[in-house]
């Protein structure tokens, strides 16, 4: 059953509540000092004997929920409660088990877990046995003196899961605890994990766990907490009633994971009309996703090969990637206008299937003419129009980025502006210098024969403009801005990968 977010909160007995978040929002400081906002109005409990998933795409702040509720980050504005007691400090009823393995490579594997138990304060004679009994649990035996460097991934997690275990904590946080092993090993994991905190008679009392992984999270989780982006807000909270323990190929199942890939897909890429703007008002810029030209170019033709359409989280589980980088795949080439997406389905548009088709020489034009309708390679190249041979600073781009996008990461999305604009040889970018400017293209011409006949080819450089003519840049355009721009060759013609 879906709630909505502002339904979430049901009243729960102060002695059933573990930990909680009112009102939490959290902004970090950029770099040009402006705030970044990562989340907005959280409300959220944990309470005895459950398993709570925040699931969600890569940006919406999962690990920051989770950082605030252990106490490692003070919230910017909001309270956390642990027992229904202000947490200012550490919260020593929790242990993580983190994404990356985290091991010491020069520590055995009861090593590892000694350590943590040291730094608790754990009497010395009590350390030998819990850090046992802890590799006990997580079927470790026998692999006391092993260097992680000598364990496959499966393993150096279980050390990660012991160790946290060890402590005995009342509840365990799981940072996408899984997603560096393969799917089988996986499996195996979570099912364990499970098993391990369904003995009642000891802790942990709960779980929280991230992730980006559906099927996951609702094998493991009684609630999910389904979280949108920019920042991150609850969207969500799915109660799962499926019974212990779980099939993954049950009808029951099937239809759980079904509906957080609606309420995800629905909410992530909606199908929305385009916003009417009011007499004189300008478009606003539009975020860039993370992700490389490449990538994207193989999703077209995947989609190409499948008659131009898919399902989304059918396109995610057949290309073994995460589901929120698929998302962000598919927001980007929704931005190029190169797909549409009506509900779950991943659709190519007319443009799309004119890239697909199209000669590599042919789909680096209609990349171009694609990122000309984005208000920051528009300003840009309004710009450089005004000065063909000129170029510009990185720092002049940044703060272009800042000026339209004043919540996004500039640096981020720089990065993400010269890997597109570079692959439709819109613009081309000296690393040393930190410039941007347009890319020269070789003419070929004739070359003369001593007869007077032409013989074979020769070539001159000469600045190539985007665009025949550009709009004015605005209040961005300043002459002081730029600097001429030496010859240079034509840089290497990106090759996409399928």
């Amino acid at each position: 059953m879906a709630v909505d977010a502002k339904e979430m909160t049901t009243p729960v007995q102060g002695d059933q509540k573990l930990i909680e978040v009112k009102n939490v929002s959290q902004e970090f400081k950029l770099p040009n000092g402006k705030e970044l906002k990562v989340l907005e109005n959280i409300d959220l409990c944990i309470n005895k004997r459950e398993v709570v998933a925040l699931l969600g795409p890569s940006g919406c702040g999962k690990s920051t929920i989770l950082r605030i509720l252990a106490g490692l980050i003070t919230p910017s504005k909001g309270n956390v409660f642990y027992h229904d007691q202000p947490l200012h400090d550490l919260n020593t009823g929790v242990s993580i088990v983190f994404q990356s393995f985290a091991l010491f490579p020069w520590m055995t594997v009861a090593e590892n877990i000694q350590t943590a138990l040291q730094s608790r304060g754990f009497p010395a004679n009590e350390i030998d046995d819990r850090a046992q009994k802890a590799i006990q649990m997580v079927g470790l035996a026998g692999f006391e003196e092993t260097y992680p460097r000598e364990l496959s991934g499966g393993m150096k997690q279980r050390v990660g899961m012991a160790r946290a275990l060890s402590v005995d904590p009342e509840i365990l946080f799981m940072d996408e605890p899984f997603s560096h092993v393969d799917a089988l090993t996986a499996e195996s994991l979570r099912a364990e994990v499970i098993d391990i905190w369904a003995a009642h008679d000891k802790n942990p009392s709960s779980i929280l766990l991230v992730s980006h992984d559906i099927p996951e999270v609702a094998y493991m989780a009684d609630r999910i907490v389904v979280l949108g982006t920019n920042p991150g807000h609850i969207v969500k909270v799915v109660e799962n009633k499926l019974p212990r323990p779980r099939d993954y190929r049950s009808q029951d199942f099937m239809k759980m994971v079904d509906l957080l890939h609606e309420i995800i897909t629905g909410h992530e890429i909606p199908d929305a009309p385009e916003p009417v703007l009011k007499p004189n008002e300008q478009p606003a810029a539009e975020p860039l996703p993370d992700t490389l030209p490449s990538i994207m170019v193989g999703l077209l033709e995947y989609l190409d090969a499948r008659e131009g359409k898919e399902e989304i989280f059918r396109i995610a589980t057949e290309t073994e990637r995460e589901f929120g980088e698929v998302i962000k795949i598919v927001k980007a080439l929704e931005l190029l206008d190169f797909v549409d997406t009506p509900k779950r389905m991943v659709v190519l548009t007319p443009d799309g299937q004119r890239f697909v088709k199209a000669t590599s020489q042919e789909r680096q034009n209609i990349w171009k003419e694609q990122l000309l309708k984005l208000r920051l390679f528009k300003q840009v190249n309004e710009m450089l129009t005004k000065h063909p041979r000129a170029r510009l600073g990185a720092d002049l781009v940044q703060e272009i980025i800042i000026f339209n996008l004043p919540s996004e990461n500039y640096e981020k999305t720089f990065e993400i502006f010269v890997h597109w604009a570079m692959f439709g040889n819109l613009f081309a970018y000296d690393e040393d210098t930190k410039k941007i400017f347009y890319p020269r293209k070789r003419v070929y011409k004739p070359k003369p024969k001593a007869n007077g006949k032409a013989e074979g080819v020769g070539d001159a450089t000469v600045p190539t403009q985007a665009t025949e003519t550009a709009p004015t840049a605005e209040t961005l355009d300043s002459v002081n801005t730029v600097e001429p721009a030496p010859e240079t060759p034509k840089p290497e013609e990106p090759t996409p990968k399928t």
